[in-house]
């Protein structure tokens, strides 16, 4: 996600300097025109916002508040913004840190897959202080069709968790929909066409539609992920004495998924796991 969204960045006439521990995503950085650093300090050094999209929570926590980190080398009113998926407390904790060394935080995760970050059509949801999202909406709006200020620290991320329940249930319910009409030899082309053309519509048939009846599950967000993120809305659900019934079925068939193999999956390879309780799965798919 992150090299599509800074090749558009750049492709906007702003400068990138990228850091990761994989030496080969900073050498594509720089074959897009950016400048790679060896460091979280060099990547800090000069710039005026400091953006980081990583997988998990406790990689937001090491970058910005772990030994050499973001904290120990930011100057005074940078603006730092974590589009990273994360626990909506971690966020806040983190936030909080950023104040008081004088880091302006937003959390503004993003929602729209490997194909939003190509078209910088990404819904981008926004968490953090009204100022600080004006001064970001510019930059934000390069990689993102749809962006929005949710609130305080940690709305982003609430947000962002909702989507993931309801994405994880769309591909559950599409999943189930192949399965159930390729079990009558339905033209399961037509039938998604016009499925997709009625109240049953939604992005993810628009999408990933034609891909999952072809069984393509190149990666644009792998299970793996999904899974990380149902256990956020999962756990921050029971915190909040949310019950959310259909959630927990689906944060269990993407388990189910991953217990299986299938984490490096795209999260559309869902319908390996209804094929799988159906006793129809091809493992040659």
């Amino acid at each position: 996600m992150g090299l599509p969204m800074m090749k558009n960045v750049l492709a906007a006439g702003h400068e990138v300097v990228g850091y990761d521990h994989h030496q080969a995503a900073v050498a594509k950085l720089e074959e897009m025109g950016g400048r790679g650093a060896g460091s979280i300090a060099e990547a800090c050094d000069g710039v005026d916002v400091f953006i980081t999209m990583v997988p998990d929570s406790p990689h937001v926590q090491d970058v910005v508040l772990g030994e050499g980190g973001l904290l120990e080398n930011a100057a005074d009113g940078l603006l730092y913004i974590d589009m990273s998926s994360i626990r909506p407390d971690v966020s806040q904790q983190v936030a909080a840190a950023c104040r008081e060394v004088g880091v302006r935080p937003l959390d503004a995760p993003v929602s729209g897959g490997e194909k939003g970050a190509i078209d910088g059509t990404l819904s981008i949801m926004v968490g953090g202080e009204p100022a600080d999202f004006e001064q970001a909406r510019p930059l934000l709006e390069v990689m993102g069709k749809t962006v929005v200020h949710l609130g305080p620290s940690g709305s982003g991320q609430t947000v962002k968790a909702a989507n993931q329940l309801i994405v994880g249930g769309t591909y559950g319910l599409v999943a189930e929909a192949i399965v159930f009409l390729e079990a009558f030899g339905v033209d399961t082309q037509a039938a998604i066409k016009v499925l997709a053309g009625g109240l049953a519509g939604s992005r993810i048939l628009d999408i990933k539609g034609e891909s999952m009846l072809a069984r393509d599950f190149k990666p644009g967000f792998r299970i793996d992920l999904h899974h990380k993120d149902m256990g956020i809305v999962t756990s921050a659900a029971r915190e909040a004495g949310v019950v959310i019934p259909l959630g927990s079925v689906v944060a269990q068939l993407i388990a189910s998924a991953r217990a299986n193999g299938d984490g490096g999956l795209d999260h559309s390879a869902l319908l390996r796991t209804i094929e799988r309780l159906s006793g129809r799965l091809d493992d040659n798919n």
